[in-house]
């Protein structure tokens, strides 16, 4: 057995039980064709080109040498178009069976969870061409169904995503603007995103503006609480809530730490209430109390921070490859194939924990 042959035991091991068959079911493998006879060498060549950042014509060459397969660039692309459905299922599976599937239990029923973000895509050698991709995953399938390219100067907005009625949007705050927001609403949709201290608030009571540190400051210890708010955009008031609860100590510090940190670098003054503000976490929704409450809320946005962790590698490997541009189903299935590449590495790290002396996991006897 080569090393090659045994890294890969090992690593498909760690796949969802049936993903072999699973290949034929979704049309990837319909017949075996030129060089790839197997779903085994079809997922390792795809994972040559996905996971390493290789190009299509890099990939098919490492393929070839490594005795895996031989074909060409424009064969290895038709390959990876026909197997979105098979990544997008595996990646599926893979994620229902991971720590990050129980954090989208709490949504309510009915409706779709769906989690928002953008990363650059630098792609090496001499094309020297930086994207951005905005993509959309709905929570727990972690199905990709909305992604968009720009160059490196698009920015972050709900405005991108399509929305259908009863859609939750959660987002971090770079997606905190209005009218970004004001469109998800309008669209019958819900947004559960960080609040960014530059959002202006108006309390809807008072018909004045919305003091956010003197409502903080009245947060009791570890637990959370909400008021009534509202925003203007596009000459209309939208009602919302902001819901909040203060930080531990610890990650009070951590946060300050952090701020004081990144202004140095950048040679900045940070304003007393900035160092405040992170003394709290504080989220706008426009979901009524009647639907969720404030914990609930908090919860849910914790499901797009634990999913985040996610997020931070999914963004690490964009950071490799080459972007299929010039078809839907290409770029998808690209993303399909970094998911599962995410959650292979997930998977790794969990084994790595109850790491053994002789490097692998005992099979069942």
């Amino acid at each position: 057995m080569t090393l090659v042959e045994e890294e890969w035991g090992l690593l498909a091991r760690l796949l969802p039980e049936g993903w072999s068959e699973l290949a034929g079911k979704t049309g990837a493998m319909r017949r075996a064709r030129g060089g790839i006879r197997s779903p085994e060498v079809l997922l390792q060549v795809l994972l040559l080109h996905v996971a390493t950042g290789l190009s299509l014509k890099q990939a098919a060459a490492r393929a070839q040498v490594q005795g895996l397969a031989t074909l060409s660039d424009v064969a290895l692309l038709k390959r990876l178009r026909t197997s979105e459905g098979w990544l997008r299922e595996l990646a599926r599976r893979m994620f229902e069976a991971s720590r990050f599937a129980r954090v989208s239990a709490r949504a309510p029923q009915g409706r779709l969870l769906r989690a928002v973000d953008a990363t650059a895509v630098e792609e090496p050698g001499a094309t020297g061409t930086d994207w951005r991709v905005h993509y959309s995953i709905t929570l727990p399938e972690m199905r990709c169904d909305f992604y968009e390219v720009t160059d490196h100067t698009g920015g972050e907005t709900y405005k991108r995503i399509p929305v259908q009625p009863g859609d939750i949007i959660l987002g971090d705050r770079g997606y905190c603007h209005r009218q970004g927001v004001a469109q998800v609403l309008r669209q019958q949709g819900d947004v559960i995103v960080r609040l960014s201290t530059l959002f202006p608030l108006q309390d809807p009571v008072h018909d004045a503006p919305f003091e956010l540190l003197p409502h903080l400051r009245c947060l009791p210890e570890q637990r959370p609480n909400d008021w009534n708010v509202r925003f203007e955009a596009d000459g209309q008031h939208w009602p919302a809530r902001l819901c909040a609860i203060r930080k531990s100590r610890h990650a009070a510090e951590r946060a300050r730490r952090k701020i004081l940190q990144q202004a140095a670098k950048k040679q900045k003054q940070v304003r007393p209430e900035t160092l405040e503000a992170a003394e709290y976490v504080f989220v706008l929704t426009s979901l009524a109390r009647e639907v969720l409450e404030a914990r609930e809320v908090l919860d849910l946005y914790r499901a797009r921070w634990q999913v985040e962790i996610c997020f931070k590698r999914l963004k690490s490997l964009f950071r490799l490859g080459h972007l299929p541009k010039r078809s839907d189903v290409s770029a998808r299935a690209w993303i399909e194939g970094k998911l599962l590449t995410v959650l292979l590495i997930e998977r790794l790290l969990d084994e790595a924990r109850l790491f053994s002396p002789w490097g692998y996991e005992l099979p069942p006897a």
